[in-house]
């Protein structure tokens, strides 16, 4: 890894570059009360000062609906039109640690048995200026699941505001050092030795996610879930804002002769996820589908993908209608 200094008034030539350059920049901006990921054009609608966006920035990769193909029946038989993937360069301009780490676990469900070409191609695109946390809230836990305010897993470069309101860019992967190579003009050596961790908001740890996963494998039958999925109202806030949940349906809409096949995002929350044509369904109560939840991330991902689900945004508490707190819950189980 190499670090060096970036000026603040390099931080928006860093931008016209990459615009110059003909790549898509999304970062947070402002929408009414909420911060959100945005196409951005004007480098002065990005905001640095926020503590987490509203929806994640999965879309980019992952977008809520995306077209598959196209079918027509004809008098000499049925057409398919495979819809190709036209990834564009993209860069993720400003996200902090947690939503870059999201992209592994992502990865891994993406390319588990199967490599999916509609988000490979996509990350493959991708380039990720993380920004590390200088703040952060009640509802943040990057620290219980193995991440800080300053983790540089999952950025190429990862900028970390200093006092002055320059920036330490640490330069992680090959994206980051091709960045650094065409723009040396914009990165300056460091005069001397940087303490990044004053710089970096203070997250206290209040559980370990290794004993959380060796806990909670044997916890299928507990009273817990039932317990705490009680106010549950199965609307999928948690699933669509985390950064990480990726369960999706197909559906075809049109009509007999032609039409158009769609991937969207679905929830296991929700109580026709598991629901069969016959009008079984194995998770018939909210408690089994919060149970589902947390085993997936918690159990079931680390086991199948060496990965865990989470990464600590707190994004799902915060925009749970009914107030159920993810980070409470998890330490609920814990003391259980």
């Amino acid at each position: 890894m190499e670090k060096k200094l970036l000026k603040k008034e390099s931080v928006q030539k860093l931008f016209n570059k990459f615009q110059s350059e003909g790549k898509s920049v999304f970062a947070p901006k402002k929408e009414g009360k909420r911060f959100e990921f945005a196409y951005i054009k004007d480098f002065n609608d990005i905001i640095f000062d926020y503590i987490q966006t509203g929806m994640s920035a999965k879309s980019v990769v992952f977008p809520k609906i995306e077209k598959l193909l196209k079918y027509k029946n004809e008098k000499d038989g049925q057409k398919l039109e495979e819809i190709p993937v036209n990834a564009k360069d993209t860069v993720l301009f400003g996200v902090h640690p947690c939503d870059a780490a999201a992209f592994k676990p992502l990865n891994a469900v993406f390319t588990w048995e199967y490599k999916d070409k509609y988000f490979v191609e996509k990350l493959e695109k991708l380039t990720i200026i993380g920004l590390s946390c200088a703040k952060s809230d009640d509802f943040c836990f990057c620290t219980s699941v193995g991440g800080n305010p300053g983790s540089t897993e999952g950025s190429d470069i990862l900028l970390t505001k200093l006092a002055d309101n320059n920036y330490l860019a640490e330069i992680i992967t090959e994206k980051g050092k091709k960045i650094l190579e065409t723009s040396p003009e914009l990165f300056e050596n460091l005069s001397g030795e940087v303490n990044k961790d004053e710089n970096l908001a203070k997250v206290v740890s209040k559980w370990n996610y290794k004993e959380l996963h060796t806990k909670i494998n044997g916890m299928f039958e507990h009273h817990v879930w039932h317990e705490q999925a009680l106010r549950c109202l199965g609307c999928g806030s948690c699933a669509y804002s985390c950064p990480i949940c990726s369960c999706f349906d197909i559906q075809d809409e049109g009509s007999i002769s032609e039409g158009i096949r769609y991937r969207c995002w679905d929830s296991c929350c929700f109580s026709q996820f598991t629901m069969h044509t016959s009008g079984h369904n194995p998770r018939e109560e909210q408690g089994q589908r919060w149970r589902q939840r947390l085993m997936h991330k918690f159990s079931y991902q680390p086991q199948r993908q060496e990965v865990f689900g989470c990464v600590g945004c707190g994004r799902c508490s915060r925009a749970c209608p009914v107030d159920m707190n993810i980070n409470e819950h998890l330490t609920q189980i814990m003391e259980a």
